[in-house]
C-alpha cells in the first residue's frame, strides 16, 4: 500500500478526469517527498482503466512548482532507478510523457529549473498571462539543466530561443513564454480555469483507445531519445559534483555531499534501455 501523499492532492472530477493539486507550502519545492508522491501518483494513473486526462495545478497562486531542492533533501531521486530503467528524476518525467493518459499543466506562479522541466514533460501547458514566470536558472548557479530542459526546449522554441532561455538563466513572463512556444497558450487569469476545465472534460468524454493511440504516434516523432536525456542528467550531476568539490576541498566530503552512485546508475540505465 502506498503512503498518503504529503505534497499533492488528487481530486477525482470523474472516472476519466482527475485534477492533481500541488499543495506543499511554502514554495512547492521539488524534493524527495514530492517525487515520491509523483511516483505513487503514476502508479495510480497506470492502474486506472477509465482515466483519460489529468490536470496539474497549484494551491498557491505564487508558485506552481518553485525549483529543484539543492539543499540535500532530494534523497535518491538522481540515483535510484524507476520502472522505466531511468533515475527517479527522469523516470517521473518520461513515464508522464509516455503515459496513455493526457497530462495538462495549468500554470500560475513561478516554475523554474527541474519544475520547468516537469511542465515541459506534460502534454499541454496553459498559463495565466498575468501571473506566470518560467525559467531554467541552472547555468546561473553553475550547473546545466538535467531533467530534460536542454532536450525538450529546442523543438518547442527553436535553437536560438532555447539557448537564450538556458544561458540567460532569466525568468520569462506569460506573454513572452507564449510567443516563444515555451507554453502554447496564455490566457487571462480569470479565464484560465474555465478554459482548461472545458478542454479536459472534452478530452475525458472521448474513447480512451484513440486518445492513447494518437498520443503514442505524436510521441514517436516529437520526443527526445533516452540517450540524450541521460546525457543531460549525467552532465548536470557532473557539474553538481564539481560545485561540491569546490565547496568541499576534501574529495571525500565532496563525494558525500552529492550523489556518489550516479555514474553507476546512469550506466545501468543505458544498459536497461538499450
Amino acid at each position: 500500500m502506498t503512503e498518503a501523499a504529503r505534497s499533492i492532492r488528487v481530486i477525482e472530477e470523474g472516472p476519466a478526469y482527475w485534477r492533481v493539486v500541488f499543495d506543499y507550502p511554502p514554495f512547492n519545492i521539488a524534493d524527495a517527498i514530492l517525487f515520491q508522491d509523483l511516483q505513487n501518483l503514476l502508479v495510480r494513473i497506470d492502474a486506472s482503466r477509465s482515466l483519460r486526462v489529468v490536470v496539474f495545478e497549484s494551491a498557491s497562486p505564487d508558485f506552481f512548482l518553485a525549483h529543484f531542492d539543492l539543499t540535500g533533501k532530494t534523497g535518491n531521486v538522481t540515483t535510484a532507478v524507476g520502472p522505466s530503467g531511468m533515475p527517479i528524476l527522469m523516470d517521473t518525467y518520461v513515464r508522464l510523457t509516455k503515459s496513455p493518459v493526457v497530462s495538462i499543466a495549468k500554470i500560475r506562479g513561478c516554475v523554474r529549473g527541474a519544475c520547468s522541466e516537469f511542465v515541459l514533460a506534460c502534454d499541454m501547458r496553459f498559463e495565466s498571462r498575468e501571473n506566470t514566470w518560467l525559467g531554467q536558472p541552472e547555468v546561473g548557479v553553475g550547473v546545466n539543466p538535467g531533467g530534460g530542459g536542454t532536450e525538450r526546449l529546442p523543438p518547442l522554441v527553436g535553437r536560438g530561443r532555447a539557448l537564450e532561455i538556458i544561458l540567460g538563466a532569466n525568468d520569462f513572463d506569460g506573454e513572452t513564454a507564449e510567443r516563444y512556444g515555451y507554453v502554447h497558450r496564455a490566457l487571462p487569469d480569470a479565464e484560465l480555469d474555465g478554459f482548461v476545465d472545458a478542454l479536459a472534460r472534452r478530452i475525458a468524454s472521448f474513447d480512451r483507445c484513440p486518445i492513447a493511440a494518437a498520443k503514442k504516434l505524436v510521441n514517436q516523432v516529437s520526443l527526445p531519445s533516452a540517450d540524450h536525456l541521460l546525457d543531460g542528467l549525467n552532465s548536470f550531476l557532473t557539474a553538481l559534483l564539481a560545485r561540491s568539490a569546490t565547496a568541499h576541498p576534501d574529495p571525500a566530503k565532496a563525494r558525500t555531499a552529492t550523489t556518489p552512485r550516479f555514474r553507476e546508475t546512469l550506466a545501468g540505465s543505458a544498459r536497461h534501455l538499450s
